[in-house]
């Protein structure tokens, strides 16, 4: 059996990197695990925050995974192996629970900000170098010219 994991970050390309992943999995006769990460942004010490790092890592978790169970309620469910939410870097995650779940295919959404980040995000671009496995990056659909 095959299995896709696609890298969730809740954006508004997240609809269509799903919707890119379960179609692969219906072909292959795969499944999904869904993965998505959660951090406090580094610039900011913790002593700023009005909630202890702790009580606001467990609040992310919880957000996560309702915005995962969302996520997975939208599909069928023989097509969804699972999901998962961990604290850490994004791309790091990705790539450490590919090896460790021995995934056959990593689908992340790509984004544009600017210089390298045009053709490739940040994350997606560190997925791609670090992987020991393929990586598919699904672009944002282009907006209609009008």
């Amino acid at each position: 059996m095959t299995t896709i994991l696609v890298g969730v970050d809740g954006s508004t390309r997240t609809p269509l990197v799903v919707e890119q992943a379960a179609r692969m999995a219906e072909r292959l006769g795969g499944k999904l695990l869904l993965v998505t990460s959660v951090g406090l942004p580094p610039e900011v010490p913790a002593h700023f925050w009005a909630v202890s790092t702790l009580d606001l890592s467990g609040i992310l978790i919880e957000n996560s995974k309702k915005v995962l169970e969302g996520i997975v309620a939208k599909l069928p469910a023989d097509l969804v192996q699972g999901t998962l939410v961990e604290i850490g870097t994004a791309w790091d995650i990705i790539c450490r629970v590919a090896k460790s779940e021995n995934v056959d295919l990593i689908v992340i959404g790509s984004h544009g900000y600017g210089g390298l980040d045009r053709l490739i995000g940040t994350t997606a671009s560190r997925v791609v170098n670090h992987a020991d496995r393929s990586v598919f990056v699904v672009r944002e659909k282009p907006a209609s010219a009008g």
